[in-house]
Order: C-alpha cells, then sequence, then structure tokens
C-alpha cells in the first residue's frame, strides 16, 4: 500500500485485506485501498474502495487471473468501522475488470460448484416441451474475437432421454455488435430437428446475452466482453449489499 496513506486508511485496507483473504481459498496477490480519513469515517463515509488482485481461487476451483474493481462512495457503520470490521449502511456500486484464461473457464464449469448448479432447460418446440439437461460443457477461444462451445447434454422428449452432444462456434456481442453465430453440428446422438436446433440455438442466444447475474448478495451486470485468443476479459458491474464477516465465512 502506498507510503502516503492515512493510519486510518491503512488500518481499514489491511483489514478488508484479511477479510477478503478468509473467505478465498488461495491469492498470488491481493492489494486492497480504502479512500477515507478519521472525519469521513466518523460520519459514516468513504470515498472508494480499489481492489487488485491475481491468481485468486475460490471455491476450490474457480480461478480469476487478474481482477481490478473500483467502488463509488460507500456508507459505512462508523462505530464498527473505528473497530477493524468494514460494514455497509447501503448497497454499494461497482465497476470491475476481470481476466480469466481458457484454462480457468473449463476448470471451473467442470468443478463441483458449478456441476451441482447446472439445471435443467424446457424449450418449446412446436408446442411440445423438451427438456436439457447439461453433462459437460467446454469453452475454447481460438482468437479472433470467436468462442467454441462443446456441449453434452441429455434431451428428454416424448417421455424418452437420450444423450446429445454439439459444438458451435460464436462472436460474442459486444457494444458494437450483436451476437453472431458461425457453426454449430451436433457430433453425437441420433440427429436431431431444425425445429429443436432453433430453440436450442434461441435458448443459447438467452443464455449468452444475459446481461445480469445473481451470486449470494450480489448482483452482477456484464457491460462489455473482449474474446481473445485463450484469453476472457469482461467487464462487470455489480452492487455488493454487505461484505461478510469472518464469522459468516464458510471454510472449503
Amino acid at each position: 500500500m502506498p507510503d502516503e496513506q492515512r493510519l486510518e486508511e491503512q488500518f481499514l485496507s489491511q483489514e478488508a485485506e484479511r477479510m477478503v483473504s478468509q473467505q478465498i481459498d488461495k491469492a498470488e496477490q491481493i492489494d486492497i485501498d480504502v479512500q477515507t480519513d478519521l472525519l469521513k469515517i466518523v460520519q459514516g463515509q468513504a470515498d472508494g474502495v480499489s481492489v487488485s488482485g491475481q491468481g485468486l481461487i475460490i471455491k476450490k476451483d474457480i480461478r480469476v487471473q487478474e481482477i481490478k474493481l473500483q467502488t463509488d462512495s460507500i456508507a459505512i457503520n462508523p462505530l464498527s468501522a473505528l473497530f477493524g470490521q468494514i460494514e455497509l449502511n447501503q448497497p454499494v456500486n461497482t465497476i470491475a475488470r476481470v481476466v480469466l484464461t481458457e484454462t480457468d473457464i473449463n476448470r471451473a464449469l467442470n468443478s463441483d460448484f458449478v456441476r451441482s448448479n447446472l439445471q435443467s432447460y424446457d424449450l418449446n418446440v412446436d408446442g411440445e416441451t423438451v427438456s436439457l439437461k447439461p453433462q459437460e460443457i467446454q469453452i475454447f477461444l481460438p482468437g479472433s474475437g470467436k468462442l467454441e462451445f462443446r456441449v453434452k447434454v441429455l434431451l428428454t422428449e416424448m417421455g424418452k432421454t437420450r444423450s446429445l452432444s454439439f459444438i458451435g462456434m460464436i462472436r460474442p456481442r459486444t457494444h458494437s455488435q450483436p451476437l453472431m453465430l458461425e457453426s454449430f453440428n451436433c457430433t453425437q446422438g441420433e440427429g436431431v430437428s431444425i425445429e429443436l436446433v432453433v430453440a436450442i440455438m434461441q435458448k443459447i442466444k438467452e443464455l449468452v446475452n444475459q446481461s445480469s447475474f445473481k451470486w449470494e448478495d450480489i448482483v452482477f451486470r456484464i457491460k462489455d466482453l473482449e474474446v481473445e485468443k485463450e484469453i476472457m476479459t469482461v467487464m462487470i458491474e455489480t452492487q455488493v449489499r454487505q461484505i461478510p464477516s469472518s464469522s459468516t465465512v464458510v471454510s472449503p
């Protein structure tokens, strides 16, 4: 942390680093800077918090290559802050730049945490409900702004269940272009109808274009996505309602 930091900034920054470190499994580097002074703490205010980190691992198998995050001004509980605990009095808006490698993405997709949270998707195919349950998902980043996906699902239609695998290539939407599909092929199974392919592509479009997600008490909104060879960079807006205290951290 910078030498010119005030004592109270150093104190709160070190406490914030300690709290965050207790909630992750491993970090190659993490640095948190709380921007405030004693008068603002007494008034329950802080100008903001910046976070930078590399090689962060949570839930054992979810790894982030790099993250840089900055909050706007925050309202804190002044009494708790004076005793080294940061408690938010209202939700805080943040903007984050997150870098993920191709290896990180696939490691996360195959983690117990993600696999246990995979859900079935119901598709409407000519008035009939068809269910897809993802079994395996792989993502490849070949470069040129392209993303390749390989998916194995259990397909249930007309009371019968069978395995189906498909591979596709897309260009994710950005602020200047919509989602573009370059290719889609079934690689395992007896083949599917054109109507089912259209329904699957519509569901993929919905999932890829989904701009907001929620995990626990945090809402994520994807503002921009940049895909390069073996690297994905995501700009995310988040709203954090509370910083968990060490007493609420569940050990892996």
